[in-house]
C-alpha cells in the first residue's frame, strides 16, 4: 500500500511539472503569434497572405495592399456600400461577374476577421 501511495505521489508530481511546462509553452506561443505579422503561405503553388483577425494594436498596414485598398474605399464612401461600388473605386471591372466575385469574397473575409461590417441588406461598412 505504501509503495502504491509513493507511486501515485510521484506521478502527481510529474503531472504538476508537465502542467507548468504546458502553461509556459502556451504563453510563449501566444506571445509569438501576437508579435508576428501575417505570414505568406503556399496554396496551390502560389504564395498567399493570411488575413489576421482585427485586434487592438494591429495596424491595417499589416494587411496585403489589395485589402488595404478595399478598406480605404469603404471608408471613403462615408456610408454603407455595395461590393460593386467598392469595385469601381479599386478598379475592378464590375460589369463582369467573374471579376466582382473575388472582390466580394475579400470583403466577406474582412467582415469575418472583424475589419469591416456587413449589414443585413448586403452592404459593407467600417467597424465603429
Amino acid at each position: 500500500m505504501a509503495k502504491h501511495l509513493a507511486e501515485v505521489r510521484a506521478e502527481r508530481d510529474e503531472l504538476a511539472v508537465a502542467e507548468r511546462v504546458l502553461e509556459r509553452m502556451t504563453g510563449q506561443l501566444a506571445e509569438e503569434r501576437a508579435s508576428a505579422g501575417p505570414v505568406p503561405r503556399q496554396v496551390g503553388g502560389r504564395a498567399v497572405m493570411l488575413i489576421p483577425h482585427r485586434e487592438s494594436g494591429v495596424k491595417e498596414d499589416t494587411l496585403p495592399w489589395d485589402y488595404q485598398r478595399i478598406i480605404a474605399a469603404v471608408r471613403q464612401a462615408g456610408g454603407p456600400v455595395m461590393a460593386r461600388e467598392v469595385g469601381e473605386v479599386v478598379g475592378v471591372n464590375v460589369s463582369v461577374k467573374a471579376k466582382l466575385e473575388p472582390l466580394r469574397s475579400k470583403l466577406v473575409r474582412l467582415v469575418d476577421r472583424g475589419s469591416l461590417r456587413k449589414l443585413p441588406d448586403g452592404r459593407f461598412t467600417t467597424r465603429l
